[in-house]
């Protein structure tokens, strides 16, 4: 989806709903302890956000194509970010937390745009 397509409107609405769903993740976090708060960091608030605003974007008959497609892709991106979040948790406590959280966020840029371009270049 090209960002010519995207509306202002949408844009904000993932603004806020993503950074309001941060701000959550971390207010639970602090009340009730980082495991609690790491299953609500693991809201996906991005993909909602997108999916919900993508009326604002598209047309009733894109927006079914759109919605499929997206949904598809994050069901793809969620299952690299179990394994990232598994890396991280190895890493940052075999090799610290600078060096582990760098490697396992390298690690999730690198197998997100392999898998990027194995699946949408062919």
């Amino acid at each position: 989806m090209a960002l010519a397509h995207l509306s202002l409107i949408g844009i904000l609405l993932r603004f806020l709903l993503g950074g309001a769903a941060v701000v959550a993740a971390s207010l639970i976090a602090k009340r009730a302890g980082g495991a609690v708060g790491g299953i609500f960091a693991a809201f996906p608030a991005v993909f909602l956000a997108a999916l919900l605003t993508m009326r604002f974007d598209y047309g009733a008959r894109e927006l079914v194509a759109h919605s499929i497609d997206l949904s598809q892709g994050a069901l793809i991106g969620m299952a690299i970010n179990v394994a990232c979040a598994a890396a991280a948790g190895y890493l940052c406590t075999s090799r610290g937390w600078k060096k582990g959280l760098t490697l396992s966020v390298g690690g999730w840029l690198l197998v997100s745009f392999t898998i990027s371009y194995v699946l949408f270049s062919l």
